[in-house]
C-alpha cells in the first residue's frame, strides 16, 4: 500500500470514532502545549528581563545608606551614617574600574505648567547621572557643565510627565514651576518603561544637584553635602563583584566603620536582582516541563491502549485483508500510520492551544511573545515519535495475527 492509501485508511478509521480519538490525544495535546508554552513564555520573560536590565543601565550598581534585610529584619545603620558627594568623588578617584559615580537626591514634587500639574519623582543629579543610567535624550539636550556648576534653573523630564503636562505639544523650551521656582525644560528623556519593581521610570524629572540645594531643598532640607544614593556604572561586567567589595571597603574607611559591626551601607547589583527574578520564573518552567513530560507519557499510554482496543475490534478486518493478499508488513504499516496520524493530530492541536495560551500569558504579564518555530517543529515531530513508539506494539500484534483465526472472530 502506498503512503497516501495508508493515510486515507488511517483517517477513515479515526473519523469512525471522533470523540474517542479526541479523548485519546488529549494527553498529547496537553503535553505539546505545555512544552511550547514553557519555551515561548520563558523566552519572552528572558527578553523582558534583558530589556529591563538594559533600561536600568549596563553594569549598574546602586549605593545607599542602610543595611540589606537579614532574616526579614532591616538592620540599623542608615540612621547614623549618610552618603555625601565627596563619597561619590572618592569612589571615582580610587576605583579605576568605575566608569561613572553619580550622586543623587530623591524627592517627589508637583510640576506645574499653566493650569496643568503633574506629581512625579524629582531627582537632583550631576552630569554623570545620564551616563551611569545609560539614559539617552529623545528631544532637546542634556545639562551643560556650566548649568550644573552654577545651579541653573533647567530641567529634564520623562515621557510620562511630558504627556501629562504638554500632551501632543513639544515639551522642550516650555516653562514649568517646582515649588514656585521657574524652570525651563531643556530636554525630553527617552522612554525606559516600567522598572523591576513596577514603577514607571518615565514619571521623573531631573534638575542639577546644586539647583536643588539652593532653590528647592533650602535650609530645612538635608545637610549641605548629604545625598540619598550613588549610581555607579562599572566598565566591564566581570569587574562588578570586585567593585562591590571595593565600594564597601572605601566607604567603611571614609566613615570609620568598626570592623565588628554590620555594614551601614548597601550595594545593590541590579543584574543579580533581575537574575534572581529569572531563577524564580525558571522554577515554574521546570514544573511545567515535568507536567509536559508526564502528560506526554500518559498520552502515549492512552495511544497504546486505544490502538490495542482498535486491533481487537478490527480483528475480522485484519483477517480479510490478509486473505486478499495483505502481508504482515502491510498490516503493521496500516496501524502504525494510524497511531502516528493520531499523535500528529494531537501535536497540531497542542501547538494551536500553546500559541493561544502564550498570547494570553504574555498579555497578562506584559511580556513580549517570542515564538520559537524550531520548538514547534520539534514538538510535532516528538508527538509523531510517540505515535511510533507506543503504536508499534499494537501494530505488531495486528501483523502477527493468524488469518484463519482472525476471519473466524466475531
Amino acid at each position: 500500500m502506498s503512503i497516501v492509501e495508508l493515510l486515507r485508511v488511517a483517517t477513515t478509521a479515526l473519523r469512525t470514532h471522533v470523540l474517542r480519538s479526541f479523548l485519546t490525544i488529549l494527553g498529547i495535546v496537553i503535553g505539546v502545549a505545555a512544552v511550547i508554552m514553557m519555551v515561548t513564555v520563558g523566552a519572552g520573560a528572558q527578553a523582558e528581563i534583558d530589556r529591563q536590565i538594559s533600561a536600568l543601565g549596563s553594569n549598574l550598581l546602586t549605593v545607599f545608606p542602610g543595611s540589606m534585610r537579614r532574616g526579614g529584619v532591616r538592620t540599623s545603620g542608615g540612621d547614623t551614617y549618610v552618603l555625601t558627594e565627596a563619597d561619590a568623588t572618592a569612589l571615582t578617584n580610587e576605583i579605576p574600574e568605575i566608569g561613572h559615580a553619580a550622586p543623587v537626591i530623591n524627592g517627589r514634587e508637583q510640576l506645574i505648567f499653566g493650569n496643568q500639574n503633574w506629581s512625579c519623582r524629582l531627582r537632583a543629579v550631576t552630569l554623570e547621572y545620564l551616563d551611569a543610567r545609560n539614559w539617552e535624550i529623545e528631544e532637546g539636550r542634556p545639562f551643560e557643565p556650566e548649568e550644573v556648576e552654577t545651579g541653573a534653573r533647567v530641567i529634564l523630564i520623562g515621557q510620562t510627565v511630558a504627556d501629562g503636562l504638554f500632551g501632543e505639544s513639544s515639551a522642550v523650551g516650555q516653562p514649568v514651576r517646582v515649588k514656585n521656582v521657574a524652570f525651563t525644560v531643556v530636554g525630553l528623556l527617552k522612554s525606559k518603561g516600567t522598572s523591576t519593581v513596577g514603577w514607571d521610570q518615565d514619571e521623573v524629572a531631573l534638575i542639577p544637584l546644586k539647583t536643588a540645594r539652593t532653590r528647592i531643598i533650602g535650609r530645612g532640607g538635608t545637610r549641605s553635602d548629604q545625598i540619598h544614593g550613588i549610581y555607579v556604572s562599572v566598565r566591564e561586567e566581570w569587574q562588578v563583584p570586585f567593585v562591590e567589595e571595593e565600594i564597601l571597603r572605601i566607604l567603611h574607611q571614609r566613615h570609620r566603620v568598626r570592623a565588628d559591626r554590620e555594614s551601614p551601607f548597601s550595594v545593590r547589583n541590579m543584574s543579580e536582582f533581575m537574575e534572581t527574578r529569572l531563577e524564580a520564573r525558571n522554577v515554574l518552567s521546570y514544573l511545567l516541563a515535568v507536567i509536559a513530560s508526564i502528560s506526554l507519557f500518559v498520552g502515549g499510554i492512552g495511544i497504546m491502549n486505544i490502538m490495542l482496543v482498535s486491533v481487537t475490534e478490527r480483528t475480522r478486518e485484519i483477517g480479510l485483508r490478509m486473505a486478499v493478499g495483505a502481508k504482515g508488513r502491510h498490516i503493521l504499516s496500516q496501524f502504525l500510520v494510524e497511531s502516528v496520524v493520531l499523535c500528529g493530530l494531537g501535536g497540531v492541536v497542542g501547538v494551536a492551544c500553546a500559541l493561544a495560551g502564550s498570547l494570553i500569558v504574555a498579555n497578562v504579564a506584559g511580556w513580549p511573545i517570542l515564538v520559537q518555530w524550531w520548538v514547534i517543529a520539534v514538538a510535532i515531530l516528538c508527538s509523531a515519535g510517540i505515535g511510533v513508539f507506543f503504536g508499534f506494539y499494537p501494530a505488531l500484534m495486528a501483523a502477527r495475527k493468524d488469518p484463519i483465526a482472525a476471519l473466524r472472530s466475531e
